[in-house]
């Protein structure tokens, strides 16, 4: 038997990316690697990661079955695989997040739908399968952390800038542009510390992203439990250099941060979402409020352990007037963050922001399954409150401007290197945003910006007008 595994590209993410740049872009599809390592011997698995080239599926054998995975911004692409797959008689199951949140929606496109983590339900639908029966939906619910198989790390080339593995699933902080609760749970689920570190020795690549939405989690015996993973890795020589997300109370515990650094981690995503008290409390995340963290001295005390952190900040919020721009960057700038990433306020389906969003008819780019592509955090997709497209466009372009200037990028270099912190990393990833910024832009400049310049200038319905 045989079975084709494919994670699907986004051709405005790779139209957006010049191949020197877009391999700091990307990650294995872990997904498919845990689901690889859940499928029985006697399959045949091919491991296909479309964003490292598309193959001809056509010349290669035909398989009995394609799994697809995809985050929503993967969609059309996975739909048009799937109908290709179809259209020789191959059955097609798709998983992942866009499936779960957009069901029926998937079930127009493909046979079957695994929602929800695919421990419990993925042996299902192999055996179903081999009886010839396919179920539309299976429900693999939030599954237990402890029934992560290893990843199939030998089905995927060398050429990757990073490896991925996952120490835990869940999210507490449910913030309002964020599917994480709703896909992975609340709770804050672990796995076995030694199954983690049996996997990273696995990895080939000496760079590992660890891909867990918050690694070291909020409370206390979170953060006891990250100590002993991090003790662990140290103990075990695992020899890593890695980089995860986490909320800003990374910074307040000195024993949890110097058991990070000794442990192989040289970087830290977190996300700051706003730079005023109303943002915060807008997109849900009341934690940055109620820590009232001097956030400069929580970014020194990280950089004091030789890790460098990246800032995300998301534009276009209700509270958002002319001059965000400016202010975001000149709150990256204050805080002192070594890298920043400002997203487009995106409604991701199965959040409350779509909810509300939805409701209230601003969801500009509503043509779907199409319009899907468009949301990849860095496209405008919704009316926004106080900015049209191009203003909001304009903000991004001077926020970009003020921090990513020359003489910025040489002075957080030059920091990084008198911090013993890995200057190159920065100076790479630098110029790595800025190049994918610029090509995001430009593919925005091919979108029809006035569906955004009015909520009562168009037509709610009309469809989402691209010139590509």
């Amino acid at each position: 038997m045989r079975l084709y595994l494919i994670n699907p590209s986004n051709p405005l993410v790779s139209m957006a990316s010049c191949r020197r740049w877009r391999k700091y872009r990307i990650w294995k599809p872990l997904g498919l690697m845990t689901v690889a390592a859940l499928t029985p011997p006697e399959w045949e698995v091919t491991l296909i990661d479309e964003n490292r080239g598309i193959p001809d599926y056509a010349s290669m054998p035909r398989p009995d079955l394609v799994g697809l995975t995809a985050f929503t911004a993967q969609a059309p692409r996975a739909y048009r695989i799937a109908n290709w797959f179809r259209g020789v008689g191959v059955p097609v199951v798709m998983g992942g997040i866009h499936a779960s949140m957009r069901t029926e929606e998937s079930l127009r496109e493909v046979d079957s739908v695994v929602r929800g983590k695919a421990e419990s339900a993925w042996p299902v639908v192999l055996t179903e399968l081999s009886k010839g029966v396919l179920r539309r939906v299976y429900e693999g619910g939030l599954s237990d952390s402890a029934a992560i198989p290893p990843a199939r790390q030998d089905l995927l080339p060398h050429g990757y800038i990073f490896g991925a593995v996952q120490t835990s699933r869940g999210c507490p902080l449910s913030c309002d542009f964020c599917s994480v609760s709703e896909f992975s749970g609340r709770r804050h689920r672990h796995r076995p510390i030694d199954a983690v570190v049996e996997e990273l020795r696995s990895i080939p690549e000496r760079l590992v992203l660890f891909v867990d939405d918050n690694l070291i989690g909020t409370r206390l015996e979170h953060l006891d439990r990250a100590k002993e993973l991090f003790r662990a890795m140290i103990a075990a020589k695992v020899r890593k250099a890695w980089i995860c997300q986490a909320t800003i109370n990374f910074a307040d515990d000195e024993e949890l941060l110097e058991l990070a650094h000794q442990a192989g981690c040289f970087g830290a995503f977190i996300g700051f979402e706003s730079p005023t008290d109303a943002g915060l409390a807008e997109v849900g995340k009341r934690y940055n409020i109620l820590k009232g963290a001097d956030l400069r001295a929580s970014v020194d005390r990280i950089h004091g352990h030789g890790i460098s952190v990246v800032g995300s900040f998301i534009m276009g919020l209700d509270c958002d007037v002319p001059g965000i721009g400016g202010r975001i960057a000149d709150a990256a700038i204050e805080y002192g963050i070594d890298l920043l990433n400002v997203l487009y306020l995106t409604p991701l389906p199965g959040t409350r922001l779509w909810q509300r969003m939805e409701s209230e008819g601003r969801i500009a780019a509503n043509h779907y399954p199409r319009d899907w592509e468009h949301y990849t955090l860095s496209f405008p997709v919704a009316e926004y409150q106080h900015l049209s497209w191009s203003q909001l466009r304009g903000e991004m372009n001077d926020c970009w401007r003020r921090f990513y200037s020359v003489r910025g990028v040489l002075g957080r270099v030059w920091r990084s290197l008198l911090q013993r912190r890995k200057p190159l990393a920065v100076l790479i990833s630098s110029l790595s945003y800025r190049r994918n910024y610029k090509a995001d832009d430009r593919t925005i400049a091919t979108l029809d910006l006035s569906r955004g310049e009015s909520r009562d200038r168009v037509d709610a319905n009309a469809p989402f007008a691209c010139s590509r």
